[in-house]
């Protein structure tokens, strides 16, 4: 169920411009926080110091200035001014000590291998001394599944251990991975709820399972809405170069009409037509009041 007062987050990462995927999540974020009541917290996700650059996240912020998403809290102005507690290469010390706590407790070990899809903990008994490599990894078994409902799409089970074995959180270049860093922040700014798109459902158990490890209580509840594809199936992506919001802006595009187009391929609006935003938070409401997932 969606209860008022709850705090959600729009969390790009700079390593290219945002695209019409971008929009969407922001529009339902944006659109469920005004809707019920809750807050978007804006975080720079740049934990990947070898592909972010200055120059997108000058672009996102530019962007989202357009479209007329104002974050809660931490403004776009903030983030331009320089360091910020919601910039993650700006906090990189709250990684460092939640991985001391695993270290401590016997649940996170130096790993020497290759990046897998799946790891068998090769490493977890080898004794690898702390300083022969940064790269680290948790201990994800033999709990079992995890068990959570999507707000929208209901009950799921996953089990972290069969997906991916022991996840790696720090690698061999001493960047902290994403699995890592937002489950990290999510706790530490007090999210509780995380909307974002389909193709993330599949990192939700293990996500759910990292935070218990560090301490979290409470677990986060989630909400995948759907994801915008090409018409042969492939998701956007910036590596592409899929539909910039910068390129629409540049073709003479109002704000209005990317946020009709953001709506229609979110499955908001039945057609493109332009869209206010202030309409998104009714678009949303009406979606969400309509299904079993609805509101509290």
């Amino acid at each position: 169920m969606i209860a008022p007062g709850f705090t959600t987050r729009f969390a790009p990462a700079p390593t290219g411009y945002l695209h019409l995927g971008h929009a969407v999540n922001a529009a339902w974020t944006w659109g469920l926080a005004r809707a019920f009541g809750g807050r978007v917290l804006l975080r720079i996700e740049d934990h990947d110091r070898g592909r972010c650059r200055a120059e997108y996240e000058t672009a996102l912020l530019d962007d989202l200035d357009w479209l007329g998403f104002v974050p809660d809290g931490t403004s776009t102005d903030d983030f331009r001014r320089g360091a910020q507690a919601q910039r993650q290469s700006d906090n990189r010390t709250r990684y460092a000590a939640h991985l001391a706590r695993l270290e401590d407790a016997g649940l996170a070990y130096p790993c020497t291998c290759a990046r897998t899809e799946r790891y068998p903990g090769t490493c977890r008994g080898r004794g690898i001394a702390p300083d022969a490599t940064p790269a680290r990894r948790v201990v994800m078994s033999p709990i079992g599944a995890e068990h959570f409902t999507d707000l929208r799409l209901g009950p799921q089970s996953q089990d972290p251990e069969a997906q991916c074995g022991d996840m790696l959180i720090r690698d061999r270049h001493g960047n902290w991975t994403y699995q890592f860093a937002v489950v990290v922040d999510d706790y530490e700014q007090g999210i509780d709820l995380v909307i974002r798109g389909e193709d993330i459902l599949d990192s939700t158990g293990r996500q759910l399972r990292l935070a218990r490890l560090i301490g979290r209580a409470e677990p986060p509840r989630f909400l995948h809405h759907p994801l915008v594809r090409h018409p042969d199936g492939r998701k956007l992506s910036k590596s592409s170069r899929d539909t910039g919001l910068h390129e629409l802006r540049a073709a003479g595009l109002s704000p209005q009409q990317v946020l009709g187009m953001a709506a229609q391929l979110g499955g908001l609006h039945a057609d493109s037509a332009p869209v206010e935003m202030a309409q998104l938070a009714d678009l949303v409401r009406r979606i969400a009041c309509s299904t079993d997932y609805a509101v509290s």
